[in-house]
C-alpha cells in the first residue's frame, strides 16, 4: 500500500532467492511478466487490489513452494494456471473480482493442503461435479459464487469436515442438494441461491450444529419447509424465497430464537401465519412472507417483534385489522401490506403519515392519515364503532377502565418500593458486599449472573482479553449455553473513580435508549464496589481499525463491503441524532469503535463519552474522546 504505479518489471524474475512478493493495494497496471515463474522459491504471491490485466503466465508448475496466492480485484483475463497447486503446498488461492474464464485449475482437485478457495465474481465455467469431485480435507472456505459453473453438486463435498463456508450462488448448478452435506459438522454458512436446484430440502441439513446462515433463494426447490429446522440452534439467517415450497409455514420456526432474518416470499405457501413467529424476538433485519397464499388475520403476537425493521406481508389473502400490531413495532423502517384484504385504521404516527401509498394499496378497508387512503372519520383507533349506542358504551368502558389501571399501577409501584426499602434495611451488608446480578436490558437470559461471567472470563484473566481502551478492557466470554459475549470491564482507579463511574453510567444510559441493528447490543451490566462491567453482543471480526491493519483480514474486506460499512455507520448516526427520543451524540466515533461481525455487519460501540441531548439544552460541551480526533457530533448538531 505505497501508491506504486507503472508495471511489474521483468527483472524481478532474476531474484532467485525471493520467497515473498507482495505488491497488493497499489495502482500497478499491465500484465504479470512470465519471468515470475522463474522464482522457484516463491512461497507468497500477493497482487490483489491493483489494475493488473492480461493473461497470467501458465508455467506455474515451476513454483512448487507456493502456499499463498492472492490475485483478487484486478482485471485479469484468460485462464487460471492449471498447475497452480502442483507442489501440493497451496493453502490460499484468492482470485475473485477478475475476468477469468475456463475451468477451475485441475491441480486443485487433489490439493489436500488447500484451506481457502475464493474464485467468485469471474466467468469460470465447467461441470462442477467434475471440478470439485476431489479431496479437500483442510478446506475451510469455498467461495465460487457468480460464475458459470453447471452440473450437479458432488457428494464428495460432504467429506470436507473442516468446511465452515460453502458459497456457490449465482451459477447454473442443477439436480438435488446432496444429503452428504449434512455431514459438514462445522459448516456455518451455506449459500446455494440463484441456481437451478430441484427437490426437497434434505432433512440432513437440519442436523448441522454450527449453521447460522442458510440461503437457498431463487431455485426450483419444492415440498414442505421442514419443521426440523428448529434443530439449528444457531440459525440467524434463513432465506428460502423464490422457490416452489408449498403447505403451511411450520409453527416450529418460532423456536429458532436467534433468527434475525427470515424470508419465505414468492412461494406457494398457504394457511395462516403461525402466532409463534412472534417468539422470534431477535428478528431484526427483515420478515418477508410476501407473494404466497396466506390467509386469515395477522396474529397480534407479531407485535412482539419490537426490533424488526422490515416487514413485508404483501400479495397474500390476509384479513383483519393491523392497528394494534403495527403500533407496537417501533423499529420499523419499511412496511408493505399491499394486495391483501386488510381493514381498519393505521397508527397515527409520523412514520405512517409519511409512508408511501404503495405500502397499503389494494386492501379492502385500510384507512388513516396516509396519502391516498380514506380518512377513518376520527373514530378511536382501537375499535370500530358500528352505531351510536355501541360507540357510547365502548367509550364509557375506556373512561372507567383507564383510571382503574392507573390506580392499580400506582399501588403496585408503592408496594414494590416499600418491599425493596425494607429488604435493604434488613440486609444492608448484602448491598455492600455482594455484586449485583447482571440486569437484563435486551431480553437476554435472565439467569445470567455475576458468577457465570467471572467463570467464563477466568476472573478476567489476561488469556481472555481481546482488547484494551482508555476506560477498560474487553474480554471474550463463552457462557454455559454456548453463546459468546463480550464483557467490558472498567478500570477502577481511585484517582479516576468518579470519571469511570460517569463513563459507565453514560454507556448504560445511551445504549438503553437506542435499538438499532448497527448499534452494539447491550445485554446487561454489573455495578458494585468490587467491579463494574457491561455485557455486549460479541463481534467476531473485531474493530474496523484491526481489519484494515491485517492483510489477511483485509482481503475479504472488499470495496462493496467497505461502502456498506460507511452506509451502516451513517444509518446508525442518523438514528442516534434524529430518531431517538433524546438524541444521542457519540463524541468519540473512530475506526477503533466500529465493530464488525462474521457477516461484516457493522455496529458502533464505546458509548462511554456519549451524551444524551435534551431538546431545550445547549449543545456546546467540553471536548471528549480519543486524543487527536474530534467527532463532528461533538461541536455541531443539526437542528
Amino acid at each position: 500500500m505505497n501508491n506504486l504505479t507503472g508495471t511489474i518489471p521483468s527483472i524481478l524474475g532474476n531474484l532467485s532467492e525471493l520467497t515473498n512478493l507482495c505488491l497488493y493495494q497499489n495502482q500497478i497496471s499491465g500484465p504479470v511478466p512470465p519471468s515470475i515463474t522463474k522464482l522457484r522459491k516463491l512461497q507468497r504471491l500477493s497482487l490483489f487490489g491493483n489494475q493488473l490485466s492480461g493473461s497470467l503466465p501458465q508455467e506455474f508448475a515451476n513454483l512448487t513452494n507456493l502456499n499463498f496466492v492472492n490475485l483478487a480485484d484486478n482485471q485479469f483475463v484468460g485462464r487460471l494456471p492449471p498447475d497452480i497447486c502442483i507442489g501440493g503446498m497451496l493453502t490460499v488461492l484468492s482470485a475473485y473480482g477478475n475476468h477469468f474464464e475456463g475451468p477451475i485449475p485441475r491441480s486443485l482437485r487433489n490439493c489436500t493442503s488447500l484451506g481457502r478457495l475464493s474464485l467468485e465474481w469471474n466467468q469460470l465455467e465447467g461441470d462442477i461435479y467434475t471440478e470439485l469431485n476431489g479431496t479437500f480435507p483442510n478446506i475451510i472456505r469455498m467461495v465460487l459464487n457468480d460464475n458459470r459453473l453447471y452440473g450437479e453438486l458432488p457428494p464428495a463435498l460432504g467429506g470436507c469436515q473442516n468446511m465452515t463456508w460453502l458459497h456457490l450462488s449465482g451459477n447454473r448448478i442443477s439436480g438435488r442438494i446432496p444429503i452428504e452435506l449434512g455431514r459438514l459438522s462445522k459448516l456455518e454458512k451455506l449459500d446455494l441461491s440463484f441456481n437451478r436446484l430441484v427437490g426437497e430440502i434434505p432433512v440432513e441439513l437440519t442436523r448441522l450444529p454450527s449453521l447460522f446462515n442458510l440461503t437457498l433463494r431463487g431455485n426450483g426447490l419444492y415440498g414442505r419447509i421442514p419443521s426440523e429446522l428448529v434443530r439449528l440452534s444457531k440459525l440467524s439467517f434463513l432465506d428460502l424465497s423464490s422457490n416452489n415450497f408449498s403447505g403451511y409455514i411450520p409453527d416450529e420456526l418460532g423456536g429458532c430464537t436467534k433468527m434475525s432474518y427470515l424470508s419465505l416470499s414468492n412461494n406457494a405457501l398457504s394457511g395462516s401465519i403461525p402466532p409463534r413467529l412472534g417468539s422470534l424476538v431477535n428478528l431484526q433485519i427483515s420478515l418477508d412472507l410476501s407473494r404466497n397464499f396466506l390467509s386469515g388475520d395477522i396474529p397480534p403476537q407479531l407485535g412482539s417483534l419490537t426490533k424488526l425493521e422490515i416487514l413485508n406481508l404483501s400479495h397474500n389473502n390476509l384479513s383483519g385489522s393491523v392497528w394494534s400490531l403495527l403500533g407496537s413495532m417501533r423499529s420499523l423502517s419499511s412496511v408493505d401490506l399491499s394486495n391483501n384484504n386488510l381493514e381498519g385504521p393505521l397508527p397515527d404516527t409520523a412514520f405512517f403519515r409519511n409512508a408511501p401509498t404503495s405500502w397499503f394499496v389494494r386492501n379492502k378497508g385500510l384507512c388513516g392519515q396516509v396519502k391516498g387512503l380514506p380518512s377513518c372519520n376520527n373514530d378511536p383507533p382501537s375499535m370500530v364503532i358500528h352505531n351510536g349506542k355501541k360507540g357510547r358504551k365502548a367509550n364509557t368502558i375506556l373512561v372507567i377502565v383507564s383510571p382503574l389501571l392507573a390506580v392499580l399501577v400506582l399501588i403496585t409501584s408503592i408496594l414494590a418500593c416499600t418491599w425493596m426499602g425494607a429488604r435493604r434495611a434488613t440486609h444492608p451488608e448484602e448491598q455492600e458486599n455482594v455484586p449485583t446480578d447482571v440486569f437484563s436490558i435486551w431480553n437476554f437470559d435472565g439467569n445470567l449472573a455475576y458468577e457465570e461471567i467471572i467463570e467464563a472470563t477466568g476472573n478476567f484473566h489476561e488469556g481472555y482479553c481481546i482488547g484494551r481502551g482508555s476506560y477498560g478492557s474487553v474480554y471474550r466470554a463463552e457462557l454455559a449455553t454456548g453463546q459468546v459475549v463480550a464483557v467490558k470491564k472498567l478500570h477502577l482507579l481511585e484517582s479516576e473513580a468518579a470519571a469511570d463511574e460517569e463513563c459507565f453510567r453514560n454507556e448504560i444510559r445511551a445504549l438503553s435508549e437506542v435499538r438499532h441493528r448497527n448499534i452494539v447490543k447491550l445485554y446487561g451490566f454489573c455495578s458494585s464496589s468490587q467491579c463494574m462491567f457491561l455485557v455486549y453482543d460479541y463481534m467476531e471480526r473485531g474493530s474496523l481499525a484491526s481489519i484494515l491493519r491485517d492483510e489477511n483480514m483485509s482481503i475479504e474486506f472488499t470495496w462493496d463491503r467497505r461502502i456498506s460499512t460507511v452506509k451502516d455507520v451513517a444509518h446508525a448516526l442518523s438514528y442516534m441524532h434524529h430518531d431517538c427520543m433524546a438524541p444521542v451524540v457519540h463524541r468519540d466515533l473512530s475506526s477503533n469503535n466500529i465493530l464488525l461481525d462474521k457477516d461484516f455487519r457493522v455496529c458502533i460501540s464505546d458509548f462511554g463519552t456519549a451524551r444524551l441531548l435534551k431538546p431545550d439544552s445547549s449543545y456546546w460541551t467540553e471536548l471528549a474522546g480519543t486524543y487527536g480526533y474530534i467527532a463532528p457530533g461533538t461541536y455541531i448538531y443539526p437542528s
